[in-house]
């Protein structure tokens, strides 16, 4: 499939968390507040009081992500590694960091598998999404909102896609919600969308709610690069996974789904974490035969 930009692309990110045992609460909105920091390449977003997440462009990473994500109760369900590394994850995927949207293959250029790892040689063939202004920061008393305009760079710094991305953050006592909605916009020449297994959402998260793996594996991107992932200890290791077309466990992997569920417990805490696709998205699972 090749898909040409300009398309606005609303796309829903749900991240639930429940606490083991708890018991059913009336559901009320708490305020958010969005506070830009551009200093520190960063907005900072907090819901009752309490951080949730933060919108960050560090000039080490090759794209603008969320991170890290919190529950209602303040656990982290991202991966630390490697910008604050925690004991017992994995290392692999540098490029893997909070909550991102990039693509694999935009004019035959990788966005997805970008990083400082990367060699120069490498470097000619990936892309760099680059943050270029905060649009709208604004809390409410049951929503805040983030507007940020970014450019998809490729080799030699041209311009293949302005995006403008829209986030609104909720939460209540138990919940908190991320909603994306990303406008694409070719730039000064035609951008397409190869077919890529890589996109458009991704979130690398804690260690607690990985699927258990009891053997070693090695992932190849579309490139040919692989890279090869260590057994580790399963020890706390709680992940399992649920889509909407009644598949379960690995079975999910590359499979179309309107949404996708990750269950799992981090501590004494149940976490349930969910991407949902918005049913006016292209390729929309509802949709296909």
């Amino acid at each position: 499939m090749r898909r040409a930009a300009s398309r606005v692309l609303p796309i829903v990110l749900v991240a639930l968390a429940l606490a083991a045992g708890s018991v059913s609460v009336k559901t009320v909105a708490l305020g958010v507040t969005v506070t830009p920091n551009e200093a520190a390449r960063r907005v900072d977003v907090g819901i009752d009081g309490r951080p949730f997440t933060s919108y960050i462009w560090p000039e080490r990473l090759k794209k603008p992500v969320l991170y890290p994500l919190q529950s209602a109760s303040g656990t982290l369900v991202t991966r630390g590694w490697p910008l604050d590394p925690r004991p017992g994850e994995r290392v692999d995927h540098p490029h893997q960091v909070g909550l991102w949207f990039v693509y694999g293959d935009v004019n035959g250029i990788d966005f997805w598998n970008n990083s400082e790892a990367r060699t120069p040689e490498e470097q000619t063939k990936m892309g760099t999404i680059v943050h270029r202004r905060i649009v709208e920061a604004r809390g409410g008393a049951d929503s805040g909102t983030l507007v940020v305009d970014m450019d998809w760079l490729g080799p030699g710094n041209v311009t293949f896609v302005r995006e403008r991305a829209t986030f609104v953050f909720r939460g209540d006592a138990t919940s908190r919600t991320v909603e994306r909605t990303a406008t694409l916009t070719a730039a000064d020449r035609r951008a397409v969308f190869n077919d890529n297994k890589e996109g458009l959402f991704g979130m690398r998260v804690a260690r607690q709610l990985e699927q258990p793996t009891t053997t070693p594996d090695t992932f190849t991107d579309a490139s040919g690069r692989a890279t090869t992932v260590k057994v580790l200890d399963n020890t706390g290791v709680t992940g399992s996974y649920t889509s909407s077309e009644g598949k379960t466990g690995d079975a999910v992997w590359g499979t179309s789904a309107k949404w996708t569920m990750l269950t799992g417990q981090v501590g004494t805490e149940a976490v349930t974490l969910a991407m949902l696709d918005h049913p006016k998205n292209f390729g929309f699972a509802a949709k296909r035969p």
